[in-house]
Formats: C-alpha cells, sequence, structure tokens
C-alpha cells in the first residue's frame, strides 16, 4: 500500500478545517472525523481562511485549555464576516461536558458534537447549514469506530497512533475524562492489526497504540478466549520487527509482569513506559481515588528496572491537589529523585466540574503555593532530565529519523527505543531510515550525537 492511499483527499469540494488540543487521543479522533468528512465529500485543508468548516478538536482536562479555546473561538468571528455561511463547530470533551452552553455562550458555534457523535457529523453539519443548531452528545457502551480507516494528517509519514479502546473507569477524583469520553471499552483486536499492516505496508516505521489506561485492554473472542493487553502488543509486534511499537498510557496498578515479560522478549517494543504517579504521598493517592500506593508503585518501577534495565520512565505529576500539605510535596519530590524520571509532564491542580473533587472536596491549596511547588517539580525535573541524557553520552543507539531539526535544515531529528530526541547532521539520510548514532552530547531536554557505520 502506498502512503498516499492515507493521505487527504485533494481536490475540489467543500473545504473543512480542524484546529486539535489536549492528549493523543484527540489526534486520533482528527484523523477519524477527517475520513467520516471526506466520505461526504469534503476536503481536509491546513488554510483556515478557505474553509467552510472549521472544527475545533478539544480539551477538558484543564482549565486553561478550556480558556484557550474560548479564545480561539472569539478569533473565528473575523472569518464568519467574511463568509456568511461558514460554520464553525466544537467537537470532543469539552463540546461533552458543556453541550449547549457553548451554543448560548459564544454565539457563533453552530455545531456541538461529543466524542461518541462523530458520525453523526454529516447529519450535524447539514442542520446547521440549515439554520439550525447541530449538536450531538450521547456517549455510547459501543462506540470505537473500528471499522474507520483514519486519515493520516502526519507530515512525515514515519510514526502514526491507533486507539486500541476509547473510555475510562478509572474515576480518579480529579479527572473528567470518564465524564467526558464515557466508559471504557475495548476495540476488537483484529480491525486493530488490520490498522498496524496498513501503516506498515504505507511506509510506517513506528505505531502508538492509544487508551487512557491501555492495560485494562481486554477483548473477549467468540471461543471464549480472552485477549489481554500484553497479548494485543505481541501480536502487533509480530507484523515486523522493523515496525517499532509504543503505548500511552499505563495506569500503575495494572501494569503487570507479564506486560514486562512479553516487552523483555520483543527488541521492537520501545523500551519506554509512561507511568504517571501523580503524587509520592500515600495520603494524597488515596484522596486522588488512584487505586495504589507510594509503595506499591515503587515495586512497578522495581519491576521496570529488573525486567528492562534499559528502559525509560516518565511519568505525570500534580501539584497542589486538595488538601496537599508540604510533607506530602516533600513526598513527590522523594519519588522523583528515588525514580530519577527520564521525562515528565507536569501539572497545577485545577478544578474539573462534577468531579469528585470538585463535588466534595476544597481546593484549599493557595495559587501562589501550588506555583511554587510546580516550579520546585519542574527544576528538579529538569536535573533529572539532564542526569539521565549525560548517561547517554558515549553510548550508540538506533534512531528512527522523523524529520529535519527545528534549528537548522542540515541537521535531522529522530527519537530512540527510549523515546529520547536526538539531534545529528543529515549526510544522505531522510525520514524513515534507521540510524546508528553515537551521543556526543545533550541538554536536558535533547540528545546530540553523530551517525556511526555499526
Amino acid at each position: 500500500m502506498n502512503i498516499n492511499g492515507l493521505r487527504p483527499r485533494t481536490g475540489n469540494g467543500r473545504k473543512i478545517y480542524i484546529e486539535t488540543y489536549g492528549c493523543q487521543m484527540n489526534v486520533g479522533d482528527t484523523e477519524i472525523v477527517v475520513s467520516l468528512m471526506q466520505d461526504e465529500g469534503y476536503i481536509y485543508t491546513e488554510n483556515i481562511a478557505e474553509a467552510d468548516i472549521i472544527l475545533v478538536n478539544t480539551c477538558s482536562v484543564r482549565d486553561n485549555a478550556e480558556q484557550r479555546i474560548r479564545g480561539r473561538l472569539q478569533e473565528f468571528r473575523q472569518y464568519k464576516k467574511r463568509k456568511n455561511d461558514l460554520l464553525v463547530g466544537v467537537i470532543g470533551c469539552m463540546a461533552e461536558r458543556l453541550k449547549e452552553q457553548l451554543l448560548e455562550q459564544e454565539q457563533i458555534v453552530d455545531i456541538v458534537a461529543g466524542p461518541d457523535a462523530y458520525r453523526d457529523l454529516p447529519n450535524l453539519v447539514r442542520t446547521a447549514a440549515a439554520g439550525g443548531h447541530g449538536i450531538n452528545v450521547q456517549l455510547s457502551r459501543e462506540e470505537t469506530y473500528a471499522e474507520i480507516s483514519p486519515v493520516r494528517l502526519d507530515k512525515s509519514g514515519v510514526s502514526a497512533f491507533i486507539a486500541i479502546m476509547r473510555g475510562c473507569n478509572n474515576m480518579c477524583a480529579y479527572c473528567v475524562v470518564p465524564y467526558t469520553r464515557g466508559v471504557e471499552r475495548s476495540r476488537d483486536p483484529q480491525t486493530i492489526l488490520r490498522e498496524a499492516h496498513e501503516l506498515f505496508e504505507a511506509g510506517y516505521k513506528e505505531i502508538t497504540l492509544l487508551g487512557q489506561n491501555v492495560n485494562s485492554y481486554q477483548w473477549k473472542e467468540p471461543d471464549g478466549s480472552i485477549i489481554d493487553f500484553p497479548e494485543l502488543l505481541k501480536r502487533v509486534a509480530e507484523i515486523s520487527p522493523r515496525l517499532r511499537v509504543r503505548f500511552a498510557t499505563s495506569h500503575p496498578k495494572d501494569l503487570s509482569d507479564k506486560l514486562l515479560e512479553v516487552m523483555a522478549a520483543t527488541p521492537n517494543l520501545c523500551r519506554s513506559i509512561h507511568l504517571p504517579a501523580q503524587s509520592g504521598s500515600t495520603r494524597m493517592l488515596a484522596l486522588m481515588n488512584r487505586k495504589y500506593t507510594r509503595e506499591w508503585y515503587l515495586e512497578r518501577i522495581a519491576a521496570i528496572r529488573r525486567m528492562l534495565p534499559d528502559c525509560a520512565i516518565t511519568t505525570d505529576l500534580i501539584a497542589g491537589f486538595c488538601s496537599e500539605t508540604e510533607e506530602d510535596h516533600e513526598a513527590t519530590l522523594s519519588l522523583m529523585r528515588e525514580v530519577g524520571y527520564d521525562f515528565a509532564y507536569m501539572f497545577k491542580y485545577s478544578v474539573r466540574p462534577n468531579t469528585k473533587a470538585a463535588r466534595t472536596m476544597e481546593d484549599d491549596v493557595p495559587e501562589e503555593v501550588k506555583t511554587t511547588r510546580l516550579q520546585q517539580i519542574i527544576e528538579l525535573q529538569n536535573e533529572l532530565s539532564l542526569t539521565s541524557n549525560r548517561r547517554d553520552i558515549g553510548k550508540r543507539f538506533e534512531v528512527l529519523v522523523e524529520g529535519s531539526s527545528k534549528r537548522s535544515e542540515e541537521q535531522l531529528f529522530g527519537r530512540t527505543s527510549q523515546n529520547k530526541v536526538v539531534i545529528f547532521d543529515r549526510g544522505n539520510y531522510r525520514p524513515g531510515d534507521y540510524v546508528t548514532v553515537e551521543i556526543t552530547d545533550c541538554s536536558s531536554a535533547t540528545l546530540i550525537g553523530r551517525p556511526v557505520t555499526a
């Protein structure tokens, strides 16, 4: 299969433009939406000025994400003034959470579609074009978009996402995802394998399997047998040893030795695990409803180190959750030092409406304290990332080239199996090539190296 078979169509037709915010799941959803709208005759465009429909695929995980999107919607007024029949839609998690409020408050939104309503978008567009409001935020217990082949919007044709499940059952106290994406449901493994085969045949060299908690993936076959996440991961990796396979995100409570054993036995399963801790304090973890203790988390880290000694470990951390004390905060800092994370996503806690924390807890950590604690977390992680990268100086890694460096067209960037970015001189290499690179220098964010003959 040629890569162009997965690309957006070109030619004449009404144009659709989509901006995507938030997680990798949203990136994948946007590619599903483009596929569905192409079947209705629409042409995807990256030029907002020529669009007949503008969609914003939204995130509700943090308040600042929603505020940014509200500001962007106001900017769309200029395009509405220029084109009277222009339609503006809000899709995704923010659409699910705010529903009719978006239509009433923004006075610019014509279409609102939740994450499980994308098949209905053509109908919603027709309703809006006729002068009404197109709205569908119905959550589903079955929808996985399993048979839809996403239209790939990435530029390089090297790396792609495959959603293996939707929704979440974990009900962490701070998190709005179960309310915006619904209950957890796994996708038919045969459709996942078909999609992975298509990508590999089209020239893609790396895929990332996505889910809110990939470790809880489970599919029951007609004969009653169960395919769990380690088995699915193994089957995807078996497509070719030259296909790199990643996954995100793992919940610590479900990270099994079986998964680690499969990774250890399979070289093309990338040596990188994202294991969100959120806090280093067992008291805070209980309040957050994370369903594990600090000790459990550290035991899982020890298992990774034991079975996958070359594996990078990354995490998510929240500063200033409800009632967090200085002692709790210090526990997070000490956890970071003990694990020695290679990278972390770090945030201040912000209340999300209707979550357990919003209903039953007080957001009582002052904003300035949250800011100070977050800054301490960031500073420590920068130190840890630099230490991690310095350990790689002198080592050789197989790097998958993704594209040109932002700083210079004379250099390329790619990633190691550990998901670390490496910059090196272009030479005759191209995106999609595997290059052995010896690391010569680093910053806290990037490795710098030179290609060598293995």
